[in-house]
């Protein structure tokens, strides 16, 4: 039993799961079922925008805009196609013009200009066979897609001698979330029985599977309700749900598996199931909080920027990882208190051990004996002892030939272009991406993606014509039509050449913004969005690298007492990413794969992606390196010896880190068969980050440079080392194994245990 310094350690709420777990767990569903009340309908109150910065001139102007000159700022394209007659044709004339007048007498509805009212040449496509009944619908994003839902029936498909097609910035932002959400139940679908089988496979029993699917679950449905409470107050991303279904479950199943399995080789141990749990909590339990930890402070340097889409992945990513960590630390003690010896049930590779077990006997001529050593752990210890031998003994060379490799496949990302999202990131068949690449194929210029300049202060007519001149005299402008004029406010449309949010445009803005004006003036428009967006990431990205470091370099200071390790840490991590950003330019930039993948390249990455991208994937790669230096730490205060510490940290944790860094994976594929590109290019990007953590950087990289820094890797000036003596964390409490109880490379042998508990503890060591 425990000892009074254990039960102490153990803390309030330890106390509580091991001594009332059918408490705990009754109160846990409680929690969750109100979770699913208050996160119903979260999908709907989300929003699909995000990608601009709030305090930007491109937001003023677009504010200012909509205030004064609603009706000169539509939303909404109606693309009337008149087949093989002309637009002109007085049949198409006839209808178009019902169909504008109509609209424009819908409720929620203003400022409807045709081609056929308008005559301009920008309303109408080069071959004559399309033009554009533009209309704005007023209110805010949700309320713009309930009057868009309401009208799209009414307007859509074949209406006499034409053929109507719906887009614009309202039409493709519905499109977008519907898509997101039908794509997110498919992802779930997907992930939820892959996982589970793969639980199977690393556990061998199918209760000890289900519990962290259990934890993800409800990680899951604790976001979506914090998610929810947080769009009463502001603006929450659609594209949060995504991160909420992946790292739910993928946390979820790493804590469950580094608990589980640890619970699992103390009752190997013949440790009573209370002094398991206490125990596992103590060590695993540790690691997991200080995991979450490292994690959750990646995910929340992303609310040092302005953009909202941004700042949702950083709620719903510390909201869910939080959650994750409590469930695992709470919930899944308890049930480990109450299954105790039966997180072993229901076996399903029990007869595939049971025949290996009886062709061995066969074999060697001997009969099988109680205190024989699992095969499932000897074949793993053996095998990871085998990699680390290897690495350790050839470190300059994988050292240089992982760093070299790991360089090399990130290289394509020196070429990066950074664009904003468009229509082009839904399916190639979606109606609204449709209608835009029709706008920029067949239309004079890019009439979705015209400059407005905002003009303020008393001027007269005379100085209007003279600056609408001057600015129309600028390299890259296309066309200036007059202003439209209401009081001290003017509003010039400014017609760029070429792509909406191309090089080109983006340097007409910085044109616009410097030319003199006898008013104040400030520029909005696709491309001055997606000018103002990139300075904005551009000023704030340092702080947020800084609070990473910083905040990294202190809590695996904290967990190793080492100045030199946190330092491998951000390197090594950094390094683990470079093959996710190469992937991502070459890919989805450059078009590889496009075809086989089923999406559009547009020729740039949306800026806020590698952001987003990093702190998730750096976050997931401080979650397996705490996993490994843990066990290293451990291992390193029990024997004092450097490289017998590193062999046996990765021994085990080398299977655990690359079962969990699979498992995360298919969850990160099933998300990126989404049909949006921006969720495609996230899900791929970070299955291949973590699987290059773990089978390169964690399984080679860190064990050879942790060789070559030798015993100087544990050093740390005094005053250090007094501070982690009073402050630090590790996985203490662990009592030395005495030389008898491992083999020749330092796995842990089973010792007999009299009836049922010994053969149970038997079987337990296989999933190890």
């Amino acid at each position: 039993m425990p000892d009074v310094n254990d039960e102490q350690r153990l803390g309030g709420w330890t106390r509580f799961v091991t001594a009332r777990p059918r408490l705990a767990l009754l109160l846990a569903m409680v929690v969750t079922a109100l979770a699913v009340l208050a996160g119903s309908g979260v999908g709907d109150r989300m929003a699909s925008g995000g990608w601009e910065d709030p305090e930007s001139q491109s937001t003023y102007a677009t504010k200012a805009l909509d205030r004064e000159f609603p009706a000169a700022r539509p939303n909404l394209l109606l693309l009337i196609d008149s087949g093989s007659a002309t637009v002109d044709a007085p049949a198409v004339t006839a209808e178009a013009a019902r169909l504008a007048a109509r609209l424009a007498d819908e409720r929620g509805i203003t400022g409807v200009v045709s081609y056929w009212q308008a005559k301009s040449p920008a309303l109408r496509s080069a071959d004559g066979h399309e033009a554009l009944i533009a209309a704005r619908i007023e209110g805010d994003e949700k309320t713009a897609g309930e009057t868009l839902e309401r009208l799209a029936p009414e307007y859509r498909g074949a209406r006499g001698p034409v053929e109507v097609s719906l887009g614009g910035p309202v039409a493709v932002r519905h499109e977008l979330q519907t898509i997101i959400q039908d794509d997110l139940m498919r992802a779930e679908v997907i992930a939820l029985p892959v996982t589970l089988v793969l639980l199977v496979l690393v556990f061998g029993s199918a209760v000890a599977a289900l519990l962290p699917l259990g934890i993800g679950v409800v990680a899951i449905l604790g976001t979506n309700a914090v998610l929810r409470g947080l769009t009463e107050f502001t603006d929450v991303s659609v594209f949060a749900q995504n991160l909420t279904t992946a790292l739910g479950l993928g946390l979820a199943i790493d804590y469950a598996l580094f608990i589980v399995r640890r619970f699992r080789e103390e009752l190997a141990g013949g440790a009573p199931t209370r002094e398991a749990v206490g125990t596992t909590l103590r060590t695993a339990g540790r690691t997991v909080l200080f995991s979450a930890l490292t994690v959750a402070v990646s995910l929340a340097a992303m609310l040092v920027f302005p953009q909202y889409f941004l700042r949702s992945f950083a709620y719903a990513g510390i909201a869910v990882v939080l959650l994750a960590a409590a469930a695992a630390l709470i919930l899944l003690p308890a049930a480990l208190m109450l299954l105790g010896d039966r997180v072993n049930a229901l076996d399903l590779r029990r007869l595939l051990r049971r025949g290996r077990r009886e062709r061995s006997v066969a074999a060697s001529g001997s009969s099988a004996s109680p205190d024989s050593r699992s095969v499932g752990a000897t074949d793993e210890g053996a095998g990871w002892g085998r990699v680390v031998a290897l690495v350790m003994r050839k470190a300059p060379l994988f050292v240089v030939a992982t760093t070299t490799g790991l360089v090399l496949l990130g290289l394509p990302f020196a070429g990066v272009n950074f664009g904003s999202a468009d229509d082009r990131q839904l399916p190639s068949t979606a109606e609204s991406h449709v209608v835009q690449q029709h706008l920029r194929e067949d239309f004079p210029g890019s009439p979705g993606g015209t400059l407005d300049v905002f003009a303020e202060g008393a001027a007269t007519r005379a100085q209007y014509a003279e600056y609408r001149q001057r600015i129309a005299a600028l390299p890259g402008v296309l066309r200036v039509d007059a202003p439209l004029v209401s009081g001290r406010h003017a509003a010039f449309t400014v017609l760029p050449a070429g792509e909406a949010m191309g090089q080109q445009a983006q340097q007409l803005v910085s044109r616009l913004r410097a030319e003199p004006a006898p008013f104040k003036t400030s520029v909005s428009g696709a491309a001055a969005v997606l000018v103002d967006s990139k300075a904005a990431i551009g000023d704030r990205l340092p702080w947020a690298a800084g609070i990473i470091a910083v905040v990294t370099l202190l809590l695996v200071f904290l967990l190793t007492g080492s100045v030199l390790i946190p330092l491998q840490a951000i390197v090594l991590n950094g390094l683990s990413l470079t093959a996710m950003f190469g992937a991502v330019v070459w890919i989805f930039q450059e078009g590889h794969f496009s075809g086989l993948l089923d999406f559009t390249p547009t020729g740039d990455i949306e800026t806020t992606l590698p952001v987003l991208m990093f702190c998730v994937a750096f976050g997931l790669s401080m979650d397996y390196g705490v996993f490994l230096l843990s066990r290293v730490k451990e291992e390193h205060d029990r024997t004092g010896d450097h490289e017998q510490a590193v062999a046996h940290g990765l021994r085990r944790t080398g299977g655990l880190i690359t079962a969990a860094a699979v498992i995360l994976a298919v969850v990160m594929v099933a998300i990126g068969t989404s049909r949006v590109t921006n969720t495609k290019m996230l899900g791929l990007g970070i299955a291949l980050a973590v699987l290059m953590d773990a089978m390169v950087v964690r399984s080679l990289l860190v064990p050879s440079v942790m060789k070559l820094t030798g015993r100087a890797t544990w050093w740390a000036p005094a005053p250090l080392q007094a501070f982690h003596a009073r402050f630090g964390l590790s996985e203490g409490g662990i009592p030395a194994p005495a030389p008898d109880d491992q083999d020749a490379e330092g796995d842990e042998l089973v010792r007999p245990v009299p009836g049922k508990a010994g053969r149970d503890r038997d079987e337990a060591v296989v999933g190890r």
